[in-house]
């Protein structure tokens, strides 16, 4: 019981109905700042082009129903963290960043209507467990590429699994730094819940990415047969 009330009042702060300047004063600007910087520079980089290739939609909208879901099962574990799975750095890998940014835009929206979560919440949500981890995978899977060998199981394992693993890690330590802790809280202690937490994030997406590129690797838009296989050997 004390778990579960905990959790209410964290996903439904008592300030959800106070009036429209105690609201303003609430709202969260820097994460705002995130959300829109991010989007402004999605659409000027037009990734509806990614939904021209057909065998892209169907995983996309797929996306958009299940995702949601997912966010909205959020539960509040002992010292103030939140459980939930993010799936970003799995949007990235399918779709590329400027469209997994604008498609967290509904995601987001509509798990915090599932849960019914405060929109000054929803936002901070939004910021720290979509638009944060998501450009830290892009970011990480371009010095992936750059730096380690054009291999299969690199990129699985270093952009699949550690990408993710990592940046999910770095964005709960950035929002734990940024934010008050709550109270009772000790820093190192919720470090390393933010740190296992991400497991969550990055076993599911590693598990997906070796699905995907052994059965489905037109729904990887960042993986190609041509960079991460060997070239075949012509017949003697």
């Amino acid at each position: 019981m004390p778990a579960l009330m905990s959790s209410k009042r964290l996903l439904r702060p008592s300030g959800q109905d106070a009036p429209l300047p105690a609201l303003l004063m609430n709202t969260p600007l820097l994460e705002l700042l995130m959300i829109a910087a991010a989007s402004a520079l999605a659409l000027a980089l037009r990734p509806w082009q990614m939904l021209r290739a057909p065998a892209l939609r169907s995983p996309w909208l797929a996306a958009l129903v299940l995702l949601p879901l997912a966010w909205s099962a959020q539960r509040a574990l002992p010292g103030g963290l939140l459980l939930q799975l993010s799936g970003a750095s799995l949007l990235v890998l399918m779709f590329g960043w400027p469209l997994a940014m604008l498609s967290l835009l509904p995601i987001a929206a509509g798990g915090a209507w599932l849960a019914e979560v405060p929109w000054p919440r929803a936002i901070e949500l939004l910021a720290w467990n979509g638009v944060l981890p998501g450009t830290l995978a892009l970011l990480l899977g371009l010095a992936t590429r750059a730096l380690l060998p054009h291999h299969l199981m690199v990129y699985i394992l270093a952009r699949g699994f550690f990408g993710t693993l990592l940046a999910m890690s770095l964005a709960g330590w950035a929002q734990l730094l940024w934010q008050p802790l709550p109270p009772g809280g000790e820093l190192g202690l919720l470090m390393v819940g933010r740190w296992l937490i991400a497991w969550g994030d990055a076993v599911l997406t590693g598990m997906l990415c070796a699905v995907f590129v052994a059965f489905r690797p037109e729904w990887l838009a960042t993986y190609s047969d041509r960079r991460y296989l060997p070239p075949r050997q012509p017949p003697r």
